[in-house]
């Protein structure tokens, strides 16, 4: 049976979104048959106005591109690294209250989690991973109708893209098998269940 492909969208100033992937990355560590894309998307560029400077052409007015360009620089070349530093960027976020535009918060993430920091400035710097976060964000708008995240990418059983805002409650705390189930069950409401275009509780059990 082929791996289950998908893609999940993600800004790492969305808490919604840590959730997300703190679920699919607990699956894969713990070898779940996916193929996933992580694909970055810019909430600040959703929430230009018409009219506006977009804001990959003033990129250090906005409080989430860095932390954007660092992870993309770590997925596309330090694959072996991307899971930690991906979840450390969230942690850093939301779990320390941490300012991630701030270059020595990205730099200590970075080195943790045994990335060469000045290497993934350097890139940055060069404006490559700039423009990597900018066709990915606009492939997702113009070819998914994405406008925000996390934000589920799957074909369904007739080879249609289905694309489905989602947002999750309960972190996987550890739980990979949760992780695993909660991933799974949502990419088959994704692919399964196209007519289900809205489910929202009217209140939050606390």
């Amino acid at each position: 049976m082929p791996a289950r492909s998908f893609a999940v969208t993600f800004d790492y100033r969305c808490p919604f979104a840590r959730t997300a992937h703190e679920h699919v990355v607990a699956g894969m560590r713990a070898g779940a048959d996916w193929e996933v894309r992580f694909v970055p998307f810019s909430l600040g560029q959703a929430h230009v106005a018409e009219g506006e400077t977009d804001v990959w052409d003033e990129p250090a007015k906005d409080t989430g591109l860095l932390a954007l360009q660092a992870g993309v620089v770590v997925r596309d070349l330090h694959p072996d690294k991307f899971f930690d530093t991906h979840i450390a960027l969230f942690a850093a976020r939301h779990d320390e209250g941490r300012h991630i535009r701030e270059l020595d918060v990205i730099e200590d993430v970075l080195r943790t989690n045994g990335v060469d920091a000045e290497a993934v400035f350097a890139e940055i710097a060069g404006g490559g991973p700039l423009d990597i976060i900018r066709k990915e964000h606009e492939s997702a708008v113009n070819d998914h109708r994405v406008w925000g995240v996390p934000t589920f990418i799957a074909e369904d059983q007739s080879g249609e893209s289905q694309s489905v805002f989602v947002r999750l409650m309960d972190r996987p705390h550890g739980d990979n098998d949760l992780a695993t189930k909660t991933v799974d069950r949502v990419v088959d409401l994704v692919t399964g269940w196209p007519g289900l275009n809205e489910f929202k509780h009217t209140s939050i059990p606390r």
